[in-house]
């Protein structure tokens, strides 16, 4: 025992010089960058002008430091975390404006989210809120959802039951225990559990900061799951644990209903991934206010500032490479034409697939280290989105800002594993779990911009393989049978949908639905996914977090985003902070940390 402990503390003795005896880079988070609030701009011709600036060779700036592949949130964080140490760093996005899942889109008048529903863990003076508050110089602005932020609803219409989740550490299982009286002793070690496990994700920014080697020895010799409650629970499904504390099926399904969060059914999910999630939410919900959009729309000029940009309809081909293989830069597709820019680091956020598959030449494809990661990985399960324009407020349809679960039974994992085996027609008239929210009932500026007008977004999910064979097609106009097949969809979501809200019924003015093509053809997914790369068991292993990194097998190329670290918009936030450690040579997580808890000692000061 006392020998293992020595060469753990060894281990982090070692990790420690590194940083003791080698120069850090500079510091993004070195001082509080907030500036005074500035009016919400509603003007949209104003916010294009910042969110879809074409890609011209023009307009590419001199003499770069780094290029981002992808505007998503990992690239555009990284970007501005450079940008805030002087770096000069051009991004690039394929789609017609920035932002990847944070962009919003605007049909018949009504502004769609498509990615961003609510965020956790905003609680002033808290590390994520510093973070985001730094990449934003504090001009993003959140408002909190209702409480209970979210509505779990299982059962068939003759017999939902409906089960409230509230926020706060000490009244969301106070509140659990009113709906399921007897199951004190089970939502205490639910609790339990999911605290210890939560908050151990440092472990897992610990093993991809450590030198390679080091994370290697604490993996295969067993030391990582035995010193790290996150990497012991990790390979527990989350079926089992829950399965193991309850016999009540409806309480298991409240344990489990977030899973669509991560994009993993319950028994497939890593009951750490799921930790994650419910501490995420534990303080509360969050919205921007403005919409998504707002976010690209105040990290963009951070980066221009530093001399930097962030380019649109600039889809990279190719990323290119030196004789010794090294990355050199990237080539972009200006029509048929390729327009090559040059850096001495290339980044990329469009995910491990697609850099590794696409992006790569063929000779570096094939090799070894590179098919060893992509061999751990494996593409997500494909998103199913439902856009409804509404005519009328949230007051005269009955709209409130919280999100709600919708299942048709409480076996989750039956319900998951016989809608996606079904045939396409079949599952497309049942669809067996749904989540609904409203984002203009979130937004306070939301009458402002759009007076007498709702929206709701419906969110599933579907196989890619059911639309696959209509990929080719024209985006806008693909053929009658995918529309049909799509029409179905539809229809079958907003049965229910309507089942919750009767009085939207008669005020539909708008409807579209995104298939996994769309997710495809928009935010570049490979299998339509939603969440990057699988987040199932394997995933959350210390086998696989040691592996995939930062860093890649090949010298200046780099990985950031979602694959790096984990799904979602703070798992995707999390990849860039990770990304830019090794790109500054200094640890970024706890670089926020002090500069949160510093702010919190100043706010403290001034209130005595």
């Amino acid at each position: 025992m006392w020998i293992t402990v020595g060469i753990i503390v060894v281990a982090l003795v070692v990790f420690l010089l590194k940083y003791v005896f080698t120069t850090p880079g500079p510091n993004p988070f070195h001082q509080d960058t907030r500036e005074p609030l500035k009016p919400i701009v509603t003007d949209h011709k104003v916010k294009n002008k910042v969110l879809k600036q074409g890609f011209l060779a023009s307009k590419v700036p001199e003499n770069l430091d780094a290029i981002v592949i992808g505007s998503g949130i990992g690239g555009l964080g990284l970007a501005v975390l450079l940008a805030k140490v002087g770096k000069r760093v051009l991004v690039l996005e394929q789609h017609d404006r920035a932002g990847g899942c944070c962009h919003t889109f605007i049909e018949k008048g009504f502004e769609f989210d498509v990615g961003i529903h609510y965020i956790g863990d905003l609680l002033e003076h808290k590390p994520f809120r510093c973070m985001l508050d730094q990449c934003t110089n504090g001009q993003l602005q959140w408002e909190p959802l209702d409480n209970p932020f979210d509505m779990v609803v299982i059962g068939p219409p003759e017999n939902r039951r409906t089960y409230p989740i509230y926020s706060g550490r000490d009244r969301f299982p106070q509140e659990l225990k009113k709906c399921f009286p007897g199951e004190e002793k089970a939502i205490d070690e639910y609790m339990r559990l999911v605290k210890k496990c939560g908050r151990g994700v440092w472990a897992m920014a610990l093993i991809k900061l450590l030198p390679s080697p080091l994370a290697k020895f604490l993996v295969y010799t067993g030391l990582a799951k035995r010193f790290f409650i996150f990497f012991q629970m990790a390979s527990r499904s989350l079926t089992e644990v829950v399965n193991g504390l309850t016999e009540n099926k409806d309480l298991r399904a409240v344990f489990c209903y977030i899973f669509g969060t991560y994009g993993n059914m319950p028994k497939n999910a890593s009951f750490s991934m799921h930790s994650l999630l419910v501490c995420h939410y534990l303080h509360g919900a969050w919205y921007p206010k403005g919409g998504a959009s707002e976010i690209a729309y105040h990290m963009i000029p951070i980066i221009e500032k530093a001399g930097g940009a962030v380019l649109v309809r600039a889809p990279v081909n190719r990323i290119l490479f030196n004789e010794a293989n090294e990355a050199i830069g990237v080539s972009v597709l200006k029509g048929k034409e390729e327009v090559h820019v040059h850096a001495p680091i290339v980044v990329s956020n469009a995910g491990i697939f697609n850099t590794y598959q696409k992006l790569l030449p063929k000779e570096l494809q094939v090799r070894p280290d590179i098919q060893s990661q992509l061999s751990m990985m494996r593409n997500g399960e494909g998103g199913l989105s439902i856009f409804l324009g509404l005519n009328g407020t949230k007051e005269e349809l009955g709209l409130k800002a919280d999100n709600y679960w919708i299942f048709t039974e409480n076996n989750l994992d039956e319900l998951v594993v016989n809608y996606l085996a079904g045939k396409r027609e079949e599952s497309a008239k049942h669809v067996p779990l749904l989540f609904v929210a409203s984002p203009s009932a979130k937004d306070p500026t939301w009458e402002e911009r759009s007076p007498g007008k709702s929206t709701l977004s419906l969110v599933s999910f579907a196989k890619y393989e059911w639309f696959e064979e209509w990929k080719d097609g024209k985006v806008t106009n693909r053929a009658p049978d995918y529309k049909e097949l799509k029409e179905v969809f539809i229809q079958s979501v907003v049965d229910v949908v309507t089942q919750i809200y009767p009085n939207i019924k008669d005020r539909i003015e708008y409807v579209d639905a995104g298939t996994p093509i769309t997710n495809q053809y928009y935010i570049g997914a490979p299998k339509g996914e939603i969440y990057g790369a699988d987040h199932g068991l394997a995933r959350l292993s210390p086998e696989v977090n040691a592996a995939i990194r930062p860093q890649t097998p090949l010298k200046n190329l780099y990985l950031t985003g979602q694959d790096v670290f984990l799904c979602g918009f703070a798992g995707g936030l999390a990849g860039a902070l990770t990304c830019g450690s090794v790109l500054l040579n200094r640890n970024l997580h706890l670089d926020s940390i002090a500069l949160a808890k510093k702010m919190k000692y100043i706010s403290t000061k001034k209130e005595q």
